[in-house]
């Protein structure tokens, strides 16, 4: 379905070309003076100086040429050259009815679908998610969500660090604690145990743990240091105690994500991308890309028009170590290889901003990614802060790990829920869940993202304000009055939305019409944000339409059964927009 302010261009552009001018200059907005009209167009003032004529005379010159048109119930001319519109009623109604039968609610897919690899999680295998994971996944999990949406092939990758020199510490820790483990038995030949050495409890102590030592022992940082390196040269015990680490990880990570109804299509690490990295650093060496600097293998990235010094991208330590760079860039490799991708989108907190500006560059010059076919796409974040405006810690001042800050935000939707009673102790549990993650998310999406933001429990959790139980509380509103209709009128046809015949109704009508235009922001801008916005304006016209308008009581059984489907429409935009941001409302609170 076409967005609604193209539909009026087309008009107004058709209008001003048939009055002689340029037919850019018929682009309309959504009114500035709402109080005045809906819409509005100012190309004739643009068009003055260029036509040598009074901005009023060439506007009227253009009304005039598109005459009586049903789509306008005002469409006149107001000094000194503005064009204010009105759309007529029976319009509006045909744009709410064909929205209702519409399961995209207006959104048309991409006539050419793309191939779209979204990298959104990033955590580090055997330490536990902490609150600076939270915003990496919900803004990458409603990027993902969007562009399936729309129709793009989206594959979401977490990309692990299950690589790097924690593993060798928790090896050297292990071996320092139970070396009689058989991993640590170069001799042995046997079958490895099928069960681990230790549950996701143990490694949340050993590797903290193991980091510490190395800060102060230099004798213990050598050895993961040399485990590491054996881990990565292929050392058979090793590599199957590293499996453990990785399986146990993984599955107390999936049940943290599953939480806050975040999932990866690909569930790969940065041990995935080492098979590539000999054969893209040979052809980097060979075509004269990477050279030598104080041992170090490094691509120079700088580039002319820069204010700043970019560093060069490192490919290898002077020790021949592979490196974050080196590592992002092989996966970059892989995924090329595997899915031929048109858009990669990086998420990433916004300090790393220059680390992916390197990688980017780098992966262009060397000729990994052709710019022409495939754009890679970073979207850096703020941090979530506490009240004190600082990231958000423990109050013992350490880091907040995210099931502890998930279960608070549960804890106080439950007590609010069973504050207003109605819900049995399950029912409440049951509840907050959900209202839970649309608070987290909500609070976190209706940011900017590159904005730090100050998470507030109490207003977050609050069912009245920009919230996520607010957007939720609304849907669930909708759902007690259709089944309070359906109840009191079984036998009723399903009604068509009618005509609005108030302010109030109009104005629920136009915020209805104009999903789609929030949605194909979100998308473009990579700002889920914008959708926030969308939802909250929506909420706000239904309930100013509800302070006016008692729809159970409603006389008129025609008026009712179309303020039923209005509403009706209503909640399956704001459940279309709401599983978009990635959360859902229960059936009662």
């Amino acid at each position: 379905m076409e967005k609604l302010t193209d539909q009026i261009s087309r008009v107004l552009m058709a209008g001003f070309e048939a009055a002689g001018m340029d037919s850019e200059l018929g682009r309309v907005t959504v009114s500035n003076r709402p109080d005045l009209c809906q819409y509005q167009c100012n190309g004739a003032m643009a068009a003055a100086k260029r036509y040598h004529k009074a901005p009023f005379v060439l506007a009227q010159q253009v009304v005039d040429a598109v005459g009586q048109n049903p789509m306008f119930s005002k469409l006149e001319v107001v000094r000194p050259g503005f064009i204010n519109l009105d759309l007529a009623p029976d319009f509006l109604a045909g744009q709410l009815n064909e929205l209702e039968s519409d399961p995209m609610r207006g959104v048309e897919r991409a006539e050419q679908p793309l191939t779209i690899v979204v990298d959104y999680g990033g955590p580090n295998v055997a330490k536990p998610l902490h609150v600076g994971h939270l915003r990496s996944a919900i803004i990458g999990e409603s990027i993902k969500r969007t562009c399936r949406f729309l129709g793009h092939k989206v594959i979401g990758d977490i990309h692990l660090g299950d690589w790097g020199l924690q593993m060798g510490q928790i090896i050297t820790e292990l071996h320092e604690r139970q070396p009689e483990l058989p991993y640590f038995d170069p001799d042995f030949q046997g079958e490895y145990p099928a069960e681990p050495p230790f549950a996701i409890s143990d490694l949340e102590e050993i590797y903290p743990a193991a980091s510490a030592r190395c800060k102060v022992d230099e004798d213990y940082r050598r050895a993961a240091q040399n485990a590491t390196w054996e881990l990565q040269s292929g050392r058979r015990g090793y590599r199957a105690l590293w499996r453990h680490i990785v399986n146990v990880s993984v599955a107390d990570l999936k049940a943290n994500y599953r939480r806050l109804d975040v999932d990866f299509d690909l569930w790969y690490g940065e041990s995935d991308a080492q098979p590539y990295i000999p054969a893209m650093v040979e052809m980097m060496q060979e075509k004269g890309y990477a050279y030598r600097s104080e041992g170090a293998l490094v691509v120079d990235v700088q580039e002319e028009d820069d204010t700043r010094e970019v560093p060069p991208c490192l490919i290898l330590k002077s020790d021949g170590a592979a490196q974050y760079e080196t590592t992002d860039l092989a996966t970059i490799v892989q995924r090329e290889a595997d899915f031929h991708p048109d858009r990669m989108i990086y998420l990433a907190d916004k300090r790393q901003e220059l680390h992916y500006v390197r990688v980017f560059r780098c992966a262009y010059k060397t000729g990994l990614v052709d710019r022409d076919k495939c754009s890679l796409e970073y979207v850096g974040f703020g941090t979530m802060n506490g009240k004190d405006g600082k990231p958000f810690k423990t109050r013992e001042g350490g880091v907040l790990r995210l099931e502890t800050l998930i279960g608070s935000v549960e804890d106080a939707v439950y007590q609010k829920v069973m504050d207003n009673g109605g819900s049995t102790p399950e029912e409440g549990r049951e509840i907050a869940r959900t209202v839970a993650v649309a608070a987290i998310k909500y609070g976190d999406l209706s940011n900017q993202p590159y904005k730090d933001y100050v998470f507030d429990i109490d207003r977050f959790t609050a069912f009245e304000g920009n919230t996520g139980p607010y957007i939720v509380y609304t849907m669930v509103r909708i759902k007690s009055i259709l089944n309070k209709y359906a109840a009191a009128y079984p036998d009723a046809a399903a009604g068509a939305i009618l005509p609005p015949a108030s302010r109030s109704e109009t104005d629920l009508a136009l915020t209805l019409c104009r999903f789609n235009e929030a949605v194909y922001e979100a998308y473009e801008q990579k700002a889920p944000n914008r959708l926030c916005r969308y939802l909250y304006d929506l909420t706000g016209s239904l309930n100013q339409f509800y302070a006016e308008h008692n729809i159970l009581r409603e006389p008129d059984a025609a008026r009712q059964a179309g303020y039923i489907a209005l509403i009706r429409l209503v909640l399956h935009v704001l459940e279309t927009g709401a599983g978009l941001l990635g959360f859902t409302a229960p059936e009662r609170m």
